[in-house]
């Protein structure tokens, strides 16, 4: 289902999950409070997913808009969505002392630490160099 989103999305979301298994193992050795440690760092690690599709959907979108000015408004609007959303539940989570604020903001970074680890992990996945005409007249037989 992602991938009929964007190619690259399944890629970049199971990157977000590594990297939060990643500082989980590592950094619940770190801390006295395991629990808020962990409820944190997993609270940004799914504003990072959210973040990832709403991205990829938001991009879907502005394309299918059709015009310049109207696929800019859109991208500004998602973005400003996409920002008030993690901003509104880290709040929430300050308020209602849900978790620890700095291992969800490390969370939330988990969408920069995959985009640009992306092209490593691209190596390792098998390209089909041939044509998209090719490929897709494959996949209708």
């Amino acid at each position: 289902m992602l991938k009929r989103l964007n190619e690259a999305l399944p890629g970049l979301v199971l990157v977000i999950i590594i990297y939060g298994i990643l500082l989980q193992v590592t950094g619940v050795w770190l801390v006295d409070d395991k629990l808020r440690y962990s409820t944190g760092l997993w609270i940004g690690i799914g504003c990072a997913l959210f973040m990832a599709i709403h991205m990829a959907i938001s991009i879907e979108d502005a394309v299918c808009i059709g015009t310049e000015d109207g696929a800019r408004k859109k991208t500004i609007a998602s973005a400003m969505i996409r920002y008030v959303v993690v901003l509104a539940v880290l709040v929430v989570m300050c308020y209602f002392n849900l978790g620890m604020i700095l291992p969800a903001f490390f969370g939330v970074l988990g969408l920069k630490f995959s985009a640009y680890a992306q092209p490593l992990f691209d190596r390792f996945h098998k390209k089909d160099d041939r044509p998209i005409d090719e490929i897709s007249e494959k996949k209708r037989r």
